[in-house]
């Protein structure tokens, strides 16, 4: 497996709302998973690789979507086969990954992240997973 293969963070299972814009016509999708780096976006109409595009994703337990901006970096038609590194029976959509402004704002992206991912699956499964449970002593 090459290092453009392999996810540098854990990946949890995970549906949120997504919204965006594509020229003048709106789009709402769930997103299947989600990391610290990116997420993927269930859609039968992806953008296109190496688009850049602003969204916004619908967090439980927040009063407004944290907007996000992000790239698509690979893409899964309807038909046609997967790209290389992606599992063939993926569903179609678009692997995203998101793009910060600075460190201030990956830092509160990737903090709400790991509050879903904490929701998600547990303080104690998400620290074994994480490994924060390791090397303590």
């Amino acid at each position: 497996m090459s290092d453009d293969d392999r996810r540098d963070s854990l990946r949890v299972p995970i549906q949120l709302k997504v919204e965006y814009k594509k020229l003048n016509t709106f789009f709402a999708d769930y997103t299947k998973n989600i990391c610290k780096g990116g997420t993927f976006i269930r859609t039968k109409k992806p953008l296109d690789v190496g688009t850049v595009f602003l969204f916004q994703l619908g967090v439980p337990k927040m009063t407004k979507p944290i907007e996000i901006r992000g790239e698509v970096k690979w893409v899964k038609r309807e038909g046609q086969p997967s790209p290389p590194g992606v599992a063939e029976d993926h569903e179609p959509g678009m692997g995203i990954r998101f793009i910060y402004d600075g460190t201030d704002e990956r830092e509160r992206l990737e903090g709400a992240v790991e509050k879903m991912m904490i929701d998600s699956l547990g303080q104690l499964l998400y620290s074994k997973l994480m490994g924060k449970d390791r090397n303590k002593g």
